[in-house]
């Protein structure tokens, strides 16, 4: 019997992507623990998921490095000790730098279909405003692997959602991540027999 998958998760935001994890393993839907929660900010609402739940929690605030180069060099330190089989981004809103060690490691979910409405600046709301300006017809999320260009690595999944007429980018956000909750669980599961320590 193999092991649960052991993920590092990193957040920026209120972690409803890391409830939604955690609520998956909880249920025995997902077979994976959360090694450690590392957030880029203080104060947010992801930060005491990690707390209510037990899980070790680290800060690591963005702000106090003064390159990408740095920030990534100190997320990886901080992450190491944990020993994660994957490095699971949830709302983690800054660029980060993938070191050798952790190529084919990291995870990320975009709340768009990929390569369109990607990039530097693009996510949240911003996301669902660009595919309502482009008149598109579906939307969805996109699981992929983390390089070193903003939403560019390998699609693991995607999940698609029509876009309906007169839609906010609230309603189409609303849609997109019930689609998001299915995901990503989704796609740990499937990476599972592919990575271990």
């Amino acid at each position: 019997m193999t092991a649960p998958l052991r993920l590092a998760v990193l957040l920026s935001g209120a972690g409803r992507t890391l409830a939604n994890i955690v609520d998956r393993i909880e249920a025995g839907r997902l077979d994976a623990r959360v090694a450690v929660v590392l957030s880029s900010r203080k104060g947010v609402a992801g930060r005491d998921i990690a707390l209510r739940h037990g899980i070790p929690l680290i800060d690591v605030p963005r702000a106090a490095h003064p390159s990408d180069a740095s920030f990534g060099a100190a997320v990886n330190d901080a992450i190491a000790p944990f020993r994660p089989d994957l490095v699971v981004l949830a709302g983690f809103l800054h660029f980060l730098t993938v070191p050798a060690a952790w190529r084919g490691r990291i995870v990320n979910i975009h709340p768009s279909l990929l390569p369109k409405f990607g990039g530097k600046g693009m996510y949240g709301h911003r996301v669902h405003d660009a595919v309502l300006a482009a008149g598109e017809r579906e939307s969805g999320c996109t699981v992929h692997w983390v390089d070193d260009v903003y939403d560019h690595g390998e699609t693991i999944l995607q999940r698609r959602v029509p876009v309906k007429p007169g839609d906010t980018a609230e309603d189409l956000a609303h849609r997109v991540f019930e689609q998001e909750c299915e995901a990503y669980p989704e796609a740990l599961a499937l990476l599972a027999g592919r990575i271990r320590r």
